[in-house]
């Protein structure tokens, strides 16, 4: 069996590498370290969770421990497709170069411009960005990418994902043509295939499962969903992920749940709090101190649900997470793997579920023709009762609105109590003019007899007391003209 003591690192690391507890590679590690310390490109393709970020940073430092950087011009270069996977790779690099004096800098949004530039003039050996901080950078001047010896690239699938492949491709035509590149994906999608013909020459490609597979060790389940109602269903779909969460008991011990949009990570963990789960989003919009402060929370175990879109959670190292909850079927086949690969990591045994309304069987199909396998089906734990149980819920919502709008939508009880029932015959009768006594003719006004000497009868025939007066004129204007 190969052990990192194999592999021609450098003793420092061996080192920092034997602190942290491990002494066998895994199968990316074992095939991208040796020809990365040569030197050459590599290609690595490689399921979530199984250590590809050790797979660069170990021979990067291995390769950085001789030399010195100089301002605004970093040796090497670490792109990532958020933040949250930016300053985990910066975690590795401290933890693995805790005997060496190398230094780093961390480009990441939603943090000052200020101090980041501080970091860059004294010059670093290891620069960790995402593409558009980093070009947010250059484009002020503050940085120079003549300098970058290694380049990596991380999660390229989730780059191309987000729009990102635009801005690889600038910064690799940024850097020198002569630098290494080391180019890690989950998936291989036809457009990361092109740029790494374009960019790579002649790699090593190690690939150790087959593109987008999902880890034996989680068990997979999903629930075929149907609300009752349109207007409905994502109350019922709530009220299914507790039921869901509760039928799993002291067996979930922690869980990521996941969400298509930011704002059902919002209404997602609204609910679950309100209900007394103890549960937190995290998406782009909200602000990179309060990210980094849940997901710490979440790491360290005082948070147990973490409500995440695919963007925040993408490529995060949380060790030991139980359970992953799809709230909604990924539109993009290959984030299901992503997903569910946040649970099971490192031999360990996780659980993922999720749920599928009907509108979501086309990308839940493609999601099984992906991963080659057919996705066991579980039943409702609530069986019948998410309807009824919605009507609860909505019941609570309209006790909030004017009773106007709760009328339109109800019909009146016939057990309400009389005054209650009479309450409308009243309003009614306001609402109607005050039935007028019949003039006589006599007594009508000089000032209205002058218009022309018309009149009218004390009765209409034929029309009730309520007929206006002017159509009461008209008839009468016939009748004696």
């Amino acid at each position: 069996m190969t052990k990192f003591s194999d592999l021609n690192l450098d003793p420092k690391v061996l080192k920092a590498i034997e602190d942290a507890g491990y002494e066998t590679p895994t199968p990316i590690q074992e095939g991208a370290i040796p020809p990365a310390l040569q030197g050459r490109d590599v290609l690595g393709i490689a399921q979530t969770g199984t250590g590809k970020t050790a797979s660069f940073t170990l021979p990067m430092i291995t390769l950085l421990a001789k030399g010195r950087a100089r301002a605004r011009m970093p040796r090497s270069l670490v792109l990532c497709p958020t933040r949250e996977l930016a300053a985990q790779v910066a975690e590795n690099f401290d933890t693995y170069t805790k005997y060496m004096k190398l230094t780093k800098a961390l480009l990441i949004g939603g943090v000052s411009f200020k101090e980041q530039e501080q970091l860059i003039d004294r010059g670093v050996d290891v620069l960790i960005a995402t593409p558009g901080r980093l070009l947010d950078h250059f484009e002020r001047g503050k940085l120079l990418l003549t300098g970058v010896q290694i380049m990596v690239v991380d999660e390229a699938d989730r780059m191309l994902d987000m729009g990102f492949i635009p801005d690889i491709e600038r910064i690799f035509s940024l850097t020198p043509f002569t630098r290494q590149t080391l180019f890690f994906s989950a998936t291989m999608a036809p457009e990361i295939e092109r740029i790494t013909n374009t960019f790579l020459s002649a790699p090593e490609r190690i690939e150790v499962a087959r593109q987008a597979t999902t880890s034996e060790n989680i068990k997979q389940g999903v629930v075929m969903f149907k609300g009752s109602r349109r207007d409905r269903e994502g109350t019922e779909k709530r009220n299914l992920l507790r039921a869901l969460i509760d039928a799993e008991g002291e067996k979930c011990k922690n869980a990521i749940i996941f969400c298509n949009r930011k704002t059902d990570v919002d209404i997602v963990a609204k609910s679950l709090k309100k209900y007394g789960y103890d549960a937190a989003p995290i998406h782009g919009d909200l602000d990179q101190s309060q990210r980094m402060r849940t997901l710490d929370g979440f790491r360290d175990g005082s948070l147990r649900f973490l409500v995440a879109s695919d963007v925040a959670a993408r490529g995060l190292d949380i060790p030991d997470v139980s359970h992953v909850f799809n709230f909604d079927v990924p539109g993009h086949a290959e984030d299901y793997v992503h997903r569910i690969g946040r649970t099971g990591r490192a031999g360990k045994k996780g659980t993922t579920l999720m749920i599928c309304t009907p509108r979501d069987e086309k990308a839940f199909d493609a999601i099984e023709r992906l991963v080659q396998q057919e996705i066991p089906r579980i039943d409702n734990p609530l069986g019948d009762k998410p309807a009824a149980k919605a009507d609860d819920d909505e019941k609570g919502k309209d006790e909030g609105k004017p009773r106007s709008a709760r009328s339109r939508s109800k019909k009146p009880d016939r057990d309400q109590p009389e005054a209650k029932a009479e309450k409308p015959a009243e309003k009614e009768q306001q609402a109607q003019p005050a039935p007028q006594k019949p003039e006589r003719k006599d007594d009508k006004p000089k000032s209205d007899r002058s218009r022309g000497g018309r009149g009218r009868d004390d009765k209409v025939v034929g029309m009730g007391d309520h007929l206006p007066s002017f159509i009461a004129l008209s008839f009468d204007e016939r009748r004696t003209g």
